[in-house]
Protein backbone atom coordinates (compact mmCIF):
# COMPACT_ATOMS: atom_id res chain seq x y z
CA UNK A 1 0.00 0.00 0.00
CA UNK A 2 1.56 3.34 -1.15
CA UNK A 3 0.60 6.60 1.46
CA UNK A 4 1.18 9.40 0.31
CA UNK A 5 -1.49 11.16 3.01
CA UNK A 6 -2.43 10.36 6.85
CA UNK A 7 -5.77 11.34 6.61
CA UNK A 8 -7.83 9.72 3.66
CA UNK A 9 -10.58 12.56 3.33
CA UNK A 10 -8.27 15.16 3.48
CA UNK A 11 -5.71 13.52 0.34
CA UNK A 12 -7.73 14.73 -2.78
CA UNK A 13 -7.05 18.38 -1.00
CA UNK A 14 -3.50 17.72 -0.54
CA UNK A 15 -3.20 15.95 -4.06
CA UNK A 16 -4.77 19.28 -5.35
CA UNK A 17 -2.50 21.35 -3.76
CA UNK A 18 0.82 19.67 -4.63
CA UNK A 19 -0.10 18.48 -8.03
CA UNK A 20 3.14 19.46 -10.28
CA UNK A 21 4.92 20.49 -6.60
CA UNK A 22 7.15 16.85 -6.42
CA UNK A 23 10.58 16.45 -7.44
CA UNK A 24 10.88 13.09 -6.91
CA UNK A 25 10.44 10.34 -8.88
CA UNK A 26 10.87 7.64 -5.86
CA UNK A 27 7.74 5.97 -4.29
CA UNK A 28 7.08 4.53 -0.76
CA UNK A 29 5.62 1.50 -0.23
CA UNK A 30 4.61 0.44 3.45
CA UNK A 31 5.98 -2.86 4.78
CA UNK A 32 5.09 -2.47 8.30
CA UNK A 33 2.20 -0.87 10.66
CA UNK A 34 2.69 -0.90 14.22
CA UNK A 35 -0.23 0.12 16.37
CA UNK A 36 1.17 2.55 19.20
CA UNK A 37 -2.61 3.23 21.54
CA UNK A 38 -6.10 2.31 21.33
CA UNK A 39 -6.48 5.55 19.60
CA UNK A 40 -5.78 3.56 15.95
CA UNK A 41 -2.36 6.30 15.67
CA UNK A 42 0.08 3.59 13.89
CA UNK A 43 4.03 3.87 13.12
CA UNK A 44 3.78 3.34 9.86
CA UNK A 45 7.54 1.88 7.68
CA UNK A 46 8.06 2.14 3.86
CA UNK A 47 10.24 1.25 1.76
CA UNK A 48 11.91 3.77 -0.74
CA UNK A 49 14.17 2.37 -3.44
CA UNK A 50 16.70 4.94 -4.76
CA UNK A 51 15.49 6.35 -7.97
CA UNK A 52 18.52 6.52 -9.38
CA UNK A 53 21.09 4.36 -7.78
CA UNK A 54 20.08 0.87 -8.22
CA UNK A 55 20.86 -1.24 -5.56
CA UNK A 56 19.97 0.83 -2.52
CA UNK A 57 16.60 1.17 -0.33
CA UNK A 58 16.02 3.14 2.56
CA UNK A 59 13.19 1.96 4.91
CA UNK A 60 11.51 5.17 6.51
CA UNK A 61 9.29 5.34 9.55
CA UNK A 62 6.94 7.49 10.78
CA UNK A 63 4.08 8.27 13.34
CA UNK A 64 0.78 8.37 11.46
CA UNK A 65 -2.41 10.13 13.50
CA UNK A 66 -5.51 8.51 13.14
CA UNK A 67 -8.97 10.09 13.55
CA UNK A 68 -10.15 9.46 16.74
CA UNK A 69 -6.64 11.71 17.83
CA UNK A 70 -7.72 14.55 15.44
CA UNK A 71 -10.97 14.49 16.53
CA UNK A 72 -10.08 14.92 20.43
CA UNK A 73 -7.40 17.26 19.82
CA UNK A 74 -8.97 19.48 17.40
CA UNK A 75 -5.85 19.66 15.41
CA UNK A 76 -6.82 17.81 12.05
CA UNK A 77 -4.43 19.21 9.70
CA UNK A 78 -0.92 17.89 11.44
CA UNK A 79 1.61 15.76 11.67
CA UNK A 80 4.42 15.04 13.59
CA UNK A 81 7.59 15.97 11.61
CA UNK A 82 9.88 13.21 13.12
CA UNK A 83 11.01 10.37 10.95
CA UNK A 84 13.36 7.51 11.05
CA UNK A 85 15.66 6.06 8.19
CA UNK A 86 18.49 3.51 7.26
CA UNK A 87 19.47 2.87 3.86
CA UNK A 88 21.31 -0.15 2.73
CA UNK A 89 22.70 -1.88 -0.08
CA UNK A 90 19.99 -4.35 -1.27
CA UNK A 91 21.44 -5.38 -4.66
CA UNK A 92 24.76 -4.60 -6.72
CA UNK A 93 25.10 -1.02 -6.76
CA UNK A 94 25.34 0.80 -9.77
CA UNK A 95 25.41 4.89 -9.08
CA UNK A 96 23.28 6.90 -12.36
CA UNK A 97 23.31 10.56 -13.00
CA UNK A 98 23.06 11.93 -9.41
CA UNK A 99 23.18 15.01 -8.68
CA UNK A 100 27.06 15.68 -6.85
CA UNK A 101 26.16 18.78 -5.50
CA UNK A 102 26.68 19.64 -1.81
CA UNK A 103 22.92 20.40 -1.85
CA UNK A 104 22.40 17.40 -3.22
CA UNK A 105 18.74 16.26 -4.35
CA UNK A 106 15.46 15.11 -3.22
CA UNK A 107 14.86 11.22 -3.78
CA UNK A 108 11.27 11.13 -2.20
CA UNK A 109 9.15 14.16 -0.76
CA UNK A 110 5.55 13.54 0.83
CA UNK A 111 3.26 16.33 2.35
CA UNK A 112 2.56 16.05 6.04
CA UNK A 113 0.42 18.86 6.34
CA UNK A 114 -2.43 20.22 4.60
CA UNK A 115 -0.70 23.35 3.62
CA UNK A 116 3.12 23.92 4.29
CA UNK A 117 4.87 20.86 5.90
CA UNK A 118 6.60 17.90 3.77
CA UNK A 119 8.73 15.16 4.62
CA UNK A 120 11.70 14.82 2.45
CA UNK A 121 14.64 12.01 1.72
CA UNK A 122 17.64 13.96 0.24
CA UNK A 123 20.53 12.05 -1.29
CA UNK A 124 24.17 13.46 -1.11
CA UNK A 125 27.36 12.61 -2.19
CA UNK A 126 30.41 12.59 -0.23
CA UNK A 127 32.98 12.25 -2.67
CA UNK A 128 36.05 11.96 -0.42
CA UNK A 129 35.04 8.74 1.60
CA UNK A 130 32.87 7.63 -1.33
CA UNK A 131 29.42 7.57 0.64
CA UNK A 132 25.93 8.21 0.00
CA UNK A 133 24.46 10.27 2.49
CA UNK A 134 20.82 9.88 2.97
CA UNK A 135 19.11 12.77 5.11
CA UNK A 136 15.22 12.34 5.99
CA UNK A 137 13.77 15.52 7.65
CA UNK A 138 10.93 18.23 7.38
CA UNK A 139 10.55 20.91 5.37
CA UNK A 140 8.55 23.50 6.29
CA UNK A 141 7.46 26.69 4.47
CA UNK A 142 7.64 29.19 7.70
CA UNK A 143 9.56 27.68 10.24
CA UNK A 144 12.67 24.77 9.73
CA UNK A 145 12.37 22.07 11.90
CA UNK A 146 15.69 20.61 13.73
CA UNK A 147 14.15 16.99 13.60
CA UNK A 148 16.09 14.67 11.33
CA UNK A 149 17.67 11.58 10.72
CA UNK A 150 20.45 10.08 8.86
CA UNK A 151 21.93 7.21 6.83
CA UNK A 152 24.92 6.39 4.88
CA UNK A 153 25.81 3.58 2.46
CA UNK A 154 29.00 3.31 1.90
CA UNK A 155 30.33 2.91 -1.70
CA UNK A 156 33.12 -0.53 -1.94
CA UNK A 157 35.14 -0.99 -5.29
CA UNK A 158 37.07 -3.89 -5.98
CA UNK A 159 40.34 -4.16 -4.63
CA UNK A 160 39.79 -1.29 -2.05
Amino acid sequence: MIRLCAVPLTCLFVGALFVGASTSSATAEQVGEVGVDWTGNDIVIEEIPDPKVTGVTCHIAYFSRSLIDRVSKGNWFEDPSNASIACRQTGPIKVGDIDRGEDGEDVFRTSRSIILKSLRVKRIWDEKNQTLIYLAHAAELTDGSAKLSISTVPLYHAGH
